[in-house]
């Protein structure tokens, strides 16, 4: 089947190339990949399948996260943990469907794990969309929009700009021991401007991102904005430019989650026998508003990048308050790169997280201290060891407040 997949996605490629520039012979050898030159034991496949379609170009391209983690607890009771991961795996196309070659269809699939209690998969891997919009170029001066399952406008920004190493750690925002406010993809419109020494991403949202259901009719109001300072910029490649970027980003949420109530009441059957009932009922939605200061300054050998966030609820539900989302943090990280083309590199990162509690209860700090170093093999090979700490001693009820990974991953890019 593998192999199947294998060939099935090369004739795909080829065949879109074999649109644009005369027919493409293929072979195939006894193990059913396919080949573009003839050799010992490959046989001509005399009719390839071409690619049909309306777009006048197809881009295929893809990331993948493959890693081990080894995971220790402070409480010894906790046995340790190691497992193989595919943290990411990411297929994407692009199809170029109007006149301006910057505008374009993009659809992203992920492969992902569910959790063991999903009745449906049991942990099993799954593919779901992550992205899947309409890019419309410079529909206003300096301005295009994404229309659809599109980008949330602050994520892409910082893990392009500031930190690189999302194979090993979500940023700030939507690390699960940080602050865990946004996720990276959600239904909606977003605008982005772009000039020389400021650039934003604006735009409306469903509000509860790409992996959960809508809960209400409130819409999120989400923006970036970043002056360049230097008026440059690192266009993906932070190796190779001088930036210094300061930003103000945020989201207001409205109606974005249900509030519960438990009750119980009576119920009689048939016979006349009574029965106590408990079930959960709907009283309200909590409005999520957080606002954040980041900056980063960034040489090909050097980055420094430090940010400020703070979070409120309005959860009528003082004992899930905390739990969803409301306090605030700061996440600070930097980078030293060496060799002939900065292909070696160090970094660390520290983020502390102090979520607001209910009245009487005693305030804790979410702490995560990240170190490691990464060799970049070549454009679509990076190699990267690390050391997670995720310390949170303060909180109460907590079983393991500590815990240390220990990481090895392997980013693929194609």
């Amino acid at each position: 089947m593998k192999r199947i997949v294998l060939s099935a996605l090369a004739a795909l490629t080829l065949g879109s190339v074999a649109a644009n520039a005369g027919v493409t012979k293929l072979y195939q050898d006894a193990n059913g990949q396919v080949f573009t030159k003839a050799g010992e034991g490959r046989t001509l496949l005399k009719t390839p399948t071409p690619v049909f379609s309306h777009a006048d170009k197809l881009k295929f391209s893809g990331q993948t996260f493959i890693g081990y983690k080894s995971t220790h607890y402070a409480d010894s009771n906790t046995p340790s943990q190691q497992d193989f991961e595919i943290r990411r795996g990411y297929f994407q196309l692009k199809a170029y469907l109007l006149d301006d070659p910057k505008s374009y269809y993009r659809v992203t699939m992920d492969v992902t794990r569910e959790g063991a209690t999903t009745a449906t998969t049991n942990g099993s891997m799954i593919v779901r969309a992550k992205y899947a919009y309409l890019n419309l170029h410079n529909v206003l001066p300096v301005t295009s929009l994404e229309i659809g399952l599109a980008h949330r406008p602050w994520h892409d920004y910082e893990e392009h700009n500031s930190w690189m190493y999302r194979s090993i750690s979500e940023i700030l925002i939507e690390n699960h021991n940080s602050a865990h406010l946004s996720s990276s993809a959600d239904f909606g419109v977003m605008a982005k401007t772009r000039t020389k020494y400021f650039d934003a991403d604006y735009g409306v949202f469903n509000g509860e991102g790409y992996h959960s259901a809508q809960v209400s009719n409130g819409m999120s109001l989400e923006w970036r904005f970043t002056g360049h300072l230097l008026g440059t910029q690192s266009h993906h490649h932070p190796e190779k430019h001088t930036y210094f970027d300061a930003s103000f980003f945020g989201q207001l949420n409205y109606k974005h989650s249900a509030v519960t109530q438990d009750t119980s009441y009576v119920l009689t059957d048939t016979n006349g026998n009574t029965h106590n009932v408990s079930a959960s009922k709907t009283i309200g939605y909590d409005d999520l508003k957080f606002y954040g200061l980041h900056s980063v300054f960034n040489m090909p050998a050097f980055l420094i990048s430090a940010q400020y966030v703070t979070s409120t609820n309005t959860s009528k539900n003082q004992a899930t308050h905390a739990s969803k989302g409301s306090g605030r943090g700061y996440s600070v990280n930097a980078g030293y790169r060496m060799g002939s083309e900065h292909q070696y590199k160090v970094f660390a990162r520290y983020d502390k997280w102090t979520p607001d509690v209910k009245t009487g209860a005693i305030e804790y700090a979410r702490k995560t201290e990240i170190a490691g170093a990464a060799w970049r093999q070549n454009s679509n090979v990076e190699w990267i060891a690390n050391v997670t700490i995720d310390n949170n001693q303060y909180a109460a009820n907590t079983a393991n407040p500590k815990s240390t990974a220990y990481m090895l991953t392997t980013q693929i890019d194609f």
